[in-house]
């Protein structure tokens, strides 16, 4: 478990299933990610995440408020694949359910899943991405003091043919904030 000032990482389990599900069903929320997913394409990445961890020890952690309520993911993904346009690469990633937005949780659970990825992948690189128009993310990658490297910024194609835009950053090893371990 990780430790911020108001928040609790901690790794993925049953009970976080049900939340998790609901907030990858709002539109809003998944309005720059391709639109709401089904709760089978939701338990599909809540697996993904919990093998990461268990195989890793690097996964988006569950983040929930002292009281224990879910707000929403942050934390580092291994990319494997070869045919992504980046290659294999790690990326920093976060979502919160919308009451949980204008809080400033994003950036405080990335900062945090951050600094652990530091401990964990010393030396490595770490990329942020957004959609151009994504202004919320932009502003957390801002507050996170990424570099953005627009050498690296492409358009990914979905199944559908649907085309996104994709702009990118690199996280700075020793900028990252430090946090609680627990």
């Amino acid at each position: 478990m990780l430790r911020t000032e108001r928040l609790r990482l901690v790794p993925w389990s049953d009970t976080h299933r049900g939340a998790f599900a609901a907030m990858n069903a709002d539109p809003v929320v998944m309005a720059d990610l391709g639109g709401p997913i089904t709760q089978e394409q939701s338990d599909t990445k809540l697996r993904l995440y919990r093998a990461a961890q268990q195989e890793r020890g690097i996964s988006r952690w569950a983040v929930e408020d002292r009281d224990g309520r879910f707000l929403g993911y942050a934390g580092v993904m291994p990319r494997p694949d070869p045919d992504h346009p980046l290659g294999p690469h790690y990326e920093i990633g976060w979502r919160f359910i919308r009451s949980a937005w204008g809080h400033g949780y994003a950036t405080e659970s990335a900062g945090a899943a951050l600094a652990h990825a530091a401990m964990h992948l010393p030396g490595t690189e770490i990329l942020a991405m957004t959609a151009p128009d994504n202004r919320r993310s932009q502003a957390v990658v801002a507050r996170l003091t990424l570099l953005r490297a627009p050498e690296r910024d492409y358009v990914f194609v979905d199944h559908m043919s649907n085309r996104w835009p994709t702009i990118v950053w690199i996280a700075q090893q020793g900028s990252r904030p430090s946090f609680d371990a627990s």
